[in-house]
């Protein structure tokens, strides 16, 4: 059995620390190799899955995939005061993704309120 349908029983399983441990040793992020590119998203999405924010926030200090994929992460968790955190503390990306979030929950005059709170001078 190749590394990859290693990676997706564990996923099956959901046995996330294998999973993680198998996928991330093909991956590297903006390689030149797609696979190794696409090993680098899929760690992303696997980090999400084993719900290691703290991790994926680590790794957003310097890497943008991560970031991305903490912030919809959070969103998709429902996870307000986390992004709010992280717009507060000047993650744009976070605000974007809070205000798509208290637009689905909240209503728009809520996001509005975040937009004004946060972030008053972004477009």
């Amino acid at each position: 059995m190749e590394w990859f349908e290693q990676v997706q029983a564990a996923e099956e399983r959901r046995d996330w620390d294998a999973a993680i441990a198998l996928v991330s040793a093909h991956a590297e992020c903006y390689s030149t190799d797609w696979s190794r590119h696409d090993s680098h998203l899929w760690h992303m999405d696997l980090l999400v899955c084993a719900e290691r924010f703290s991790e994926l926030a680590e790794r957003a200090l310097t890497d943008v995939h991560a970031r991305r994929r903490l912030n919809r992460g959070l969103r998709e968790r429902g996870m307000e005061a986390a992004l709010r955190n992280r717009a507060e503390a000047g993650d744009r990306d976070a605000l974007y993704v809070l205000v798509r979030l208290l637009c689905e929950t909240s209503g728009p005059q809520e996001a509005d309120r975040a937009v004004q709170d946060l972030g008053p001078d972004d477009q």
